[in-house]
């Protein structure tokens, strides 16, 4: 609220906020000195709004916030949103090239270092203050709610917006994982998966665009999986107070389909990106759930990305290992390990028809793929006999 006086001009309100009970010492001795009498603003309270806003317009962004530290966090975002607006390029769809413009990354720094140290409530005003103002959930309702790359230049600015304004420079991992459950919450889990793979999915080297095609149609490295997998571990670790495991779990699952279903090596490569307990957690949900030829197959793609990306291939042994514990019955865990057999065999065989078909590309895929998965079995096995007498031995 606001209060006039005779010269007509709008004064800071006259009032004590929650923020703080400290008292402003007035800047000489021919002001009142009545504490009781002063505002939380101290004598800027004799300002008028507009000169206090031309005022604010000099100072620093973290001078900014001291000056504001005791008004209400909707006051302060009213002074926040004059700064804001007044420079294009901090609109989600402000500048006309956003890719080669610093514009939403210095609004991220400013964002963060507004609100460093603020507690949760007022961090989620400000989200819902920012989302009013970009209005960023209609943007990202047309994007969900589309065929995947049929607004490849919206996509493309939510997921600038989202990195450079609300992710990208926190200090401490519980910030970030605050912040990305904040745009990620407010959908269903379908929507959740799209809108993480726009995030942090693989993008055009040339145009930054989605590369929405990139797990289905070959074998892909690892720097197009890792913004995933790390999303996925803040979204899984401990601090993310409002993701269940099974929430991370069924994410997985469903980013496994964004658009399609994946190859199966690039499930495998994302799961051994997000770590060791998402790695287990996902097979085993899948062995209590009855999925073994599933997971058997799954297990065989393990292999084969130790294989090529150089991991230790005890490491995909004693995931199997640990994961067979989960089967309630020694006829379980036979059928499953029968299974993981099975597929190593089936795999083979379609990869050797492939390459004797002659149905060869210029790098001669077919046959490289059979190469590494022989090896990956071979050493797959290999480690399970030096497991076996090892325990024999001893």
């Amino acid at each position: 609220m606001t209060s006039t006086v005779s010269t007509s001009f709008t004064l800071i309100p006259n009032q004590k906020y929650r923020r703080s009970s400290r008292r402003s010492k007035p800047f000489c001795n021919t002001v009142d000195t009545d504490s009781e009498s002063l505002s939380t603003l101290g004598n800027f309270k004799a300002l008028p709004l507009e000169i206090f806003q031309m005022v604010l317009k000099y100072l620093s962004g973290l001078l900014l916030k001291r000056c504001t530290l005791l008004l209400p966090t909707k006051d302060r975002l009213k002074y926040i949103h004059k700064i804001l607006s007044e420079v294009s390029c901090f609109k989600l769809s402000g500048c006309p090239s956003p890719l080669h413009c610093l514009g939403l990354q210095c609004y991220g720094v400013f964002l963060q270092t507004l609100t460093a140290g603020w507690d949760e409530l007022e961090c989620h005003r400000v989200f819902n203050f920012l989302c009013e103002l970009s209005n960023l959930p209609r943007k990202v309702q047309t994007v969900v709610s589309s065929k995947p790359g049929s607004a490849r230049k919206l996509e493309l600015r939510i997921r600038l917006f989202c990195r450079s304004v609300l992710l990208n420079h926190w200090i401490h991992q519980s910030d970030s994982a605050f912040w990305l459950t904040r745009i990620l919450k407010p959908w269903p889990m379908v929507n959740q998966a799209r809108l993480l793979y726009i995030i942090f999915g693989p993008v055009s080297s040339l145009n930054g665009h989605v590369v929405w095609q990139k797990m289905i149609e070959g074998p892909t490295d690892e720097t197009s999986l890792k913004g995933l997998a790390d999303a996925i571990k803040l979204l899984y670790d401990t601090e993310a107070k409002e993701w269940t495991a099974d929430d991370v779990i069924s994410l997985v699952d469903e980013l496994s389909v964004v658009p399609r279903e994946w190859l199966m090596e690039n499930n495998a490569r994302l799961l051994i990106l997000s770590g060791n307990n998402i790695c287990f957690t996902f097979m085993a949900s899948k062995a209590v759930n009855g999925r073994a030829v599933e997971l058997a197959r799954l297990v065989v793609f393990l292999a084969l990305v130790c294989e090529k990306d150089l991991y230790c291939m005890d490491w995909a042994v004693k995931m199997m290992q640990k994961v067979c514990k989960v089967f309630s019955t020694p006829g379980e865990r036979n059928n499953f390990l029968q299974s993981v057999e099975n597929a190593f065999a089936h795999m083979i065989m379609d990869m050797l028809q492939s390459v004797m078909s002659g149905d060869r590309d210029e790098e001669d895929s077919s046959f490289l793929n059979l190469f590494h998965l022989v090896n990956a079995q071979a050493n797959f096995h290999k480690e399970i006999l030096y497991l076996t007498m090892r325990s024999t031995s001893t």
